[in-house]
């Protein structure tokens, strides 16, 4: 079993939570728009890290990490984007490769909206953790937790950072 710490939309914005929340993580996924090397840097001390660049995300992440990830973890084939849609409205971007071979776990970020959805069309989970930085729309800040065991997930927490 693989415990995952998954976190979006920090924009630099740093809070020693992210810590806190992750520490029973194994790994920890970020959906991009990360925001500074140096936050990515301090996450990556405390527990590998896997990560896709987002739309605000300078050059040096840009080099760091792909626009695209795709991955196996503990039997599941887990697709991350930033900008990726959700079921029934994926990002003409990445909708071909969800259509050819979609994964088990699709990830994004982008909207700051948390959403957790299954595509019964496609067969598989997507999950958007919304924004856990303070930077745009979004009213509450939010971190997601959960489990992949032998290609299956469970245990999916929904953590709200409140000020």
């Amino acid at each position: 079993m693989t415990r995952i710490g998954l976190l979006s939309d920090t924009h630099g914005y740093w809070d020693d939570r992210y810590l806190k929340y992750f520490e029973p993580c194994d790994e920890i996924w970020h959906a991009g728009d990360i925001g500074s090397m140096e936050l990515i840097e301090r996450l990556q001390s405390f527990r590998p890290v896997r990560a896709v660049y987002g739309n605000i995300d300078g050059q040096d992440i840009r080099k760091a990490f792909p626009c695209i990830n795709r991955f196996q973890v503990d039997g599941a084939d887990v697709l991350m984007k930033h900008i990726g849609g959700y079921p029934g409205k994926y990002d003409p971007s990445i909708q071909g490769t969800l259509l050819v071979r979609p994964p088990k776990l699709f990830i994004s970020g982008h909207s700051h909206i948390l959403k957790v959805k299954y595509d019964k069309t496609l067969g598989m989970l997507h999950i958007n953790p919304g924004a856990a930085g303070k930077y745009g729309f979004h009213k509450v800040r939010t971190l997601v937790r959960f489990c992949i065991d032998n290609g299956s997930f469970s245990d999916l927490e929904v953590i709200e950072l409140s000020e």
